[in-house]
């Protein structure tokens, strides 16, 4: 059995963000994009990592742009910071992966497209919020805790998996008393984000509805969106779908809503 306790001392194991990296969120966080883009220049990681984001398909831009103060400005504060989030992700993600059938530049299109579809769905609901859209990483950086807790249960888990069929979120609540949301909580909390964060993502879960109707309704969002994404044929090959049920019941009042944004995003 893993103990909170453990997942609480893995986390703080994970190493401190980059100088650079912190300079540009402090940057990033006081609206200072101008600034924030002089600094990344002195990274040529991060400099690369967000040319390469913006430079994707789904922003639609017909010339390569690879000015860092023009790449801040199209993202603005919110998707700047977040994207700044899941640069710090890709710099703590295994470089080989041992039970999920990933690879680095597949999570990294994993959480590309969730904080896309995360913005747009924000823009949509007129949420202006640089934490709220931030929340969305913690999903990710949660399956990266999992990995490593797998791997060092390995012989477990596949056994588990194997003999009793048992999905990778059952495992995980098994081996740690917590789920996938659950742990995505205390990563928060180690993040120092507001608790409403971590309200969010629990009510992701689709099991854990909030009090707080625009936490819930936010949660119901998010619990369509990474029901969307991880039933792709990728991530349901890299076993990724193994972590949400959809509850149909849970978010049935927003589904066709959720549906037009998500499809209002793929004609862009």
């Amino acid at each position: 059995m893993v103990t909170t306790e453990d997942i609480q001392e893995y986390i703080k194991k994970i190493p401190p963000t980059p100088e650079i990296l912190n300079k540009t969120f402090l940057c990033v966080n006081s609206g200072d994009l101008v600034k924030a883009a002089k600094i990344a220049e002195q990274d040529l990681a991060l400099k690369a990592y967000l040319k390469n984001l913006v430079n994707k398909p789904i922003y639609g831009f017909r010339n390569e742009i690879s000015d860092l103060s023009q790449i801040f400005g199209i993202l603005g504060v919110n998707a700047a910071k977040q994207s700044l989030y899941n640069y710090m992700l890709s710099l703590l993600s295994p470089k080989t992966w041992v039970l999920f059938k990933m690879n680095q530049t597949l999570f990294y299109d994993f959480q590309a497209d969730l904080s896309r579809k995360w913005h747009d769905i924000l823009v949509y609901l007129k949420i202006d919020d640089k934490d709220i859209e931030s929340s969305i990483t913690l999903l990710p950086s949660s399956i990266i805790v999992c990995e490593a807790l797998f791997k060092t249960n390995i012989d477990n888990v596949k056994l588990l998996k194997s003999a009793k069929n048992m999905d990778y979120n059952t495992i995980l609540k098994r081996l740690t008393n917590l789920d996938l949301f659950d742990i995505s909580r205390h990563i928060s909390k180690s993040w120092n984000m507001p608790d409403k964060i971590g309200e969010i993502v629990q009510a992701a879960s689709g099991v854990k509805p909030s009090n707080n109707r625009s936490i819930n309704t936010l949660g119901k969002w998010m619990h369509l969106l990474l029901f969307y994404e991880l039933s792709q044929p990728r991530f349901i090959e890299a076993g990724l779908n193994d972590f949400i049920e959809f509850n149909v019941e849970y978010a049935s009042d927003i589904y066709e809503e959720f549906m037009q944004v998500v499809n209002m995003d793929v004609k862009q």
